[in-house]
């Protein structure tokens, strides 16, 4: 039940994410399906909150003394990478913000795609249910791959023999 905590707590860190967790449970041994559900669980929880709070904490932030520059700094990225990604997308935008969450590689997660989200007033409901459907498959991928599915496959298509 201990290392079921540790998985659904590291499911929610930044940038670690569903991506790291989902490695972390199939190493420990833990049941694949549960570990899928309790990664995508806890990788979600944060997202309301960084939805409806982290905007207006950069915000706050951004005239602070010590933390300004670097609040500014992420508010002005990911207005200019939310504005760069609606042009590329234009309708297709709730497309672009799943696959985005879905790709499991760092910086590309729930926490990242939500703040963008956020930044470019998507919508809260469909922000959310985008995000979701990025981290089931993110989920999927990286369950597969902790699973060494992929390996097994690359293996049947080009044996080293």
């Amino acid at each position: 039940m201990l290392n079921y905590l540790i998985v659904f707590l590291i499911s929610m860190v930044p940038i670690v994410e569903l991506r790291g967790a989902m490695p972390i449970a199939i190493g420990m041994g833990l049941d694949p399906l549960w570990s899928y559900v309790i990664c995508i669980i806890g990788n979600m929880i944060p997202v309301p909150f960084i939805y409806l709070f982290a905007r207006k904490i950069l915000v706050w932030g951004s005239d602070k003394k010590y933390i300004g520059k670097f609040f500014k700094f992420c508010l002005e990225k990911g207005e200019k990478g939310g504005k760069k990604l609606q042009a590329k997308a234009g309708r297709g935008l709730f497309a672009a913000l799943l696959l985005f969450v879905a790709i499991p590689v760092p910086g590309t997660g729930a926490w990242t795609g939500t703040l963008a989200a956020s930044l470019l007033d998507m919508g809260f409901k469909k922000s959310v249910v985008a995000v979701l459907c990025g981290v089931l498959i993110a989920g999927v991928i990286m369950g597969l791959a902790s699973m060494g599915v992929f390996g097994g496959i690359s293996a049947l298509i080009a044996p080293n023999s």
